[in-house]
């Protein structure tokens, strides 16, 4: 998938990879994608409240080997 802007969130706990995904996207113009890889199982759950409550899409997430891979699109 294509992205504008990517966060490497490996090794943060929760709340740091919302936080640090919030300043990104707040930087970003809308419709520009952001690719997320965090390593916190808890931000799976984290990333689809964080996108329902702001209003930006989560286009994809998907874990591989330990590793949480997501794609929020900017409202």
């Amino acid at each position: 998938m294509n992205f504008d802007r990517e966060l490497d969130a490996r090794g943060l706990n929760c709340p740091l990879p919302i936080l640090r995904a919030k300043k990104a996207l707040g930087e970003m113009t809308s419709g520009q994608v952001l690719r997320i890889i965090a390593t916190d199982p808890g931000s799976v759950k984290d990333f689809a409240a964080f996108a329902k409550q702001t209003g930006n899409e989560l286009l994809s997430s998907a874990e591989n080997n330990k590793e949480f891979e997501f794609y929020i699109k900017r409202k």
